[in-house]
């Protein structure tokens, strides 16, 4: 059963609210209630808060009972997100009609797809594929395996902002980016052909689930993800998860969220790994089994001038440097396959 409660906001921007007494930090999705101001009496769900969960450390508003609950709702679509849930909402599904596969299929794109572990990869392999390919068009597909709400991150706000993301689909039960999409496959499909991106970006919001077991994890989105844009014959790579300093030693050096899921993967990928780091480099020749592998320079420091995030899990980019030189990696040779350069 939910846990919700009444509440009323203190604050809009940094959104507080009080329940019970209590000032509590909150979130709320303008796609879903609309906009939320100082005064307005709303029911919270507050319990992510109450358990004391790191990144969903906060209120989440479920809806605005002052001005939340006059909707105007949408015409010409049946689809729904969140489907049978009291969020469900109508969306216009991005997906092409039928035989679109068969007259133009995405494979003969040749639109490279990079598979990212988790939301924290986003920053760094856009930045270094804008570096390595400037003008390039990348966007980023947004599946389950964390935050399910397309506005929730601010990477993602930084990097549109910056123009380092094009486009942005939310795929499956994720909702609320520029376009939205049944399944991965169908977002792939589109992002290749329709949309016409360079290349695409494909992995799980913020807030990566947890449960310290094998399958029960966020990472494992990884998997599907590959194995979508494999089917569509698109050229696949992976962003391995990488840490010299994470406590948990599940992650060191390989994180077993990677090691998983070159094990389940049914087909061969390509696995960037940073150039400089001899032990990491060596975890993922021991796992890699029939993957290929290719290497890539990370610049670090340029990266670290530019206030992009550069924080994982409360390790500054100093204190590990290898989980952010990973993606750097990563992002500048998807740019090489997207630009046609396939040496490694």
């Amino acid at each position: 059963m939910l846990k919700l409660r009444r509440g009323r906001v203190l604050s809009a921007d940094p959104l507080v609210v009080v329940v019970d007494g209590q000032e509590r930090k909150a979130w709320a999705d303008p796609a879903l209630v609309g906009e939320v101001r100082e005064g307005d009496e709303v029911v919270v769900n507050v319990e992510s808060m109450d358990l004391g969960l790191g990144s969903g450390g906060f209120d989440v508003v479920h809806v605005n009972l002052t001005r939340g609950l006059e909707g105007p709702g949408a015409a010409g679509t049946h689809v729904m997100k969140l489907n049978y849930t009291s969020l469900q909402h109508p969306v216009l599904p991005v997906e092409r009609a039928v035989g679109s596969l068969e007259s133009d299929p995405a494979g003969s794109s040749g639109m490279p797809v990079l598979v990212i572990p988790l939301h924290g990869h986003l920053a760094p392999v856009t930045w270094a594929a804008a570096e390595a390919g400037p003008g390039l068009k990348v966007g980023f597909i947004q599946t389950a395996g964390g935050a399910l709400s397309g506005t929730l991150s601010r990477d993602l706000a930084a990097l549109r902002e910056r123009g380092l993301v094009r486009d942005h689909i939310t795929a499956g039960p994720c909702f609320g980016g520029d376009h939205e999409a049944i399944s991965t496959a169908g977002a792939l499909d589109a992002a290749a052909t329709s949309l016409g991106w360079d290349a695409a970006i494909v992995g799980p919001g913020p807030g990566i689930l947890g449960s310290a077991t094998d399958l029960g994890h966020g990472g494992i989105t990884a998997v599907e993800n590959a194995h979508a844009a494999l089917a569509l014959g698109l050229p696949t790579l992976l962003s391995p998860r990488l840490s010299s300093t994470d406590r948990r030693d599940r992650h060191r050096p390989l994180s077993h969220h990677t090691r998983t899921a070159l094990d389940l993967l049914l087909g061969p990928v390509e696995v960037v790994v940073p150039d400089g780091f001899p032990d990491a480099r060596e975890a993922v020749e021991g796992a890699k089994g029939a993957h290929r592998l290719a290497s890539a320079p990370a610049d670090l420091d340029a990266y670290a001038k530019t206030g992009l995030p550069a924080r994982t899990m409360g390790r500054e980019l100093t204190d590990d440097p290898v989980f952010f030189a990973a993606p750097l990696a990563a992002g500048r040779r998807l740019a090489q396959v997207a630009a046609g350069h396939e040496a490694s």
